[in-house]
């Protein structure tokens, strides 16, 4: 298989991992705290590294070494943050809000059609719920994190990744205990302890792993249209699995989404990829 098929195949899956994790932010409500499941999350998929990322570890060190400080932030803010906003989201607006508003980013102006809800005349006088405002700046969290991987260093991603991960379990414990200040802590439940494996697994490891690839192979701006996959995915998830309406306005964020997806990947073949 040539490099850009492969990039398609691996970009989404990725895409069809973080629509899991849409539904595993909503299904989290009740059952652990956001930065608890942030923090768990983290340390387990830390765990899973220790279990074969060592070699890539010892044989890419002397690079990672120049750029452990980048490597470290691109953590803090790629992962930790985005998804302690996201998980924060979940507890203020649907998970249908939060799969659409993840394509915000490219076709900003979803962002009346789903928190109107539908009604053109409502923009004049709209406002967004809290998780609808949290769901936005992870978008624009996320969005800065894939333009930094254009300066990722020469390293397999597996070796990338686990420097990152380090830095979003290091964050994570600082976000935590704002939340115990706050006391806000929530202690996972047995499926609290179930939600967070998946989402170490799935989410994180896998998906971040193959969306570096992906970046490696198309560049960061024709990898990052994949991401936009997530809302139309995490849609049918939320209405699938957690039984959430479909309403005339979420069809119309969906289709300014897919839209969008058409024309950069039209500009993306034309230009050429980064």
């Amino acid at each position: 298989m040539s490099d850009q098929p492969r990039a398609y195949a691996l970009l989404t899956v990725v895409s069809s991992c973080w629509a899991l994790n849409t539904i595993l932010a909503k299904l989290a409500v009740g059952e652990i705290s956001p930065m608890s499941l942030t923090s768990l999350r983290w340390l387990l998929a830390l765990g899973l590294l220790c279990a074969f990322a060592f070699p890539s570890l010892r044989r890419d060190w002397p690079v990672l070494r120049r750029h452990i400080g980048l490597l470290l932030c691109l953590g803090v803010v790629g992962f930790a943050t985005f998804n302690s906003l996201l998980y924060m989201s979940a507890h203020y607006t649907s998970a249908l809000n939060i799969a659409i508003l993840q394509g915000a980013i490219p076709v900003f102006v979803l962002l009346g059609i789903a928190a109107t809800p539908g009604d053109p005349r409502a923009l004049a006088t709209m406002s967004l719920n809290l998780g609808d405002m949290l769901i936005l700046g992870a978008c624009m969290i996320y969005a800065a994190y894939t333009l930094w991987l254009r300066n990722r260093p020469a390293v397999s991603p597996l070796s990338q990744f686990a420097v990152m991960a380090a830095g979003a379990w290091i964050a994570s414990w600082v976000l935590l205990g704002v939340e115990l200040r706050v006391s806000a802590v929530m202690p996972p439940t047995s499926v609290g302890w179930l939600i967070a494996l998946v989402t170490a697994v799935f989410p994180s490891l896998l998906a971040q792993v193959w969306f570096i690839r992906g970046v490696e192979l198309l560049g960061p701006a024709r990898a990052g249209i994949f991401v936009n996959l997530v809302p139309a995915l995490a849609a049918l998830l939320a209405v699938v699995v957690l039984g959430e309406s479909f309403g005339v306005h979420h069809a119309l964020g969906l289709a300014l989404v897919l839209g969008g997806i058409t024309l950069s990947e039209r500009s993306g073949t034309t230009v050429g990829g980064d």
